[in-house]
């Protein structure tokens, strides 16, 4: 049995950029291969911040989304919304 990878990140964006951001990466993450669940949330206590929790069945399905076209294409026109990283956690879903 493989285990599943997981990333739970905080992304603090450009003023005012939330909405926008969020959606772009929504239409970007859609069909990847090896991704069980890919949720973008709100954060209730920062108007300027989301955060990604994602699992995917390998940490290698995960790398391998990032070569596809439409994940290119969400950093590219994401990556101006993008303020900080603000946190990044590795884990294993269970």
């Amino acid at each position: 049995m493989m285990n599943k990878y997981g990333l739970i990140s905080k992304v603090l964006c450009v003023e005012g950029k939330r909405d926008e951001l969020s959606s772009i990466l929504a239409k970007g993450t859609q069909n990847m291969q090896g991704c069980e669940s890919y949720v973008i949330a709100k954060d209730v206590t920062n108007h300027d911040a989301i955060w990604i929790t994602e699992i995917w069945e390998t940490k290698a399905a995960h790398q391998a989304s990032l070569s596809l076209p439409s994940v290119q294409q969400a950093i590219l026109e994401g990556r101006p919304m993008i303020a900080e990283f603000a946190q990044r956690t590795e884990t294993q879903p269970l």
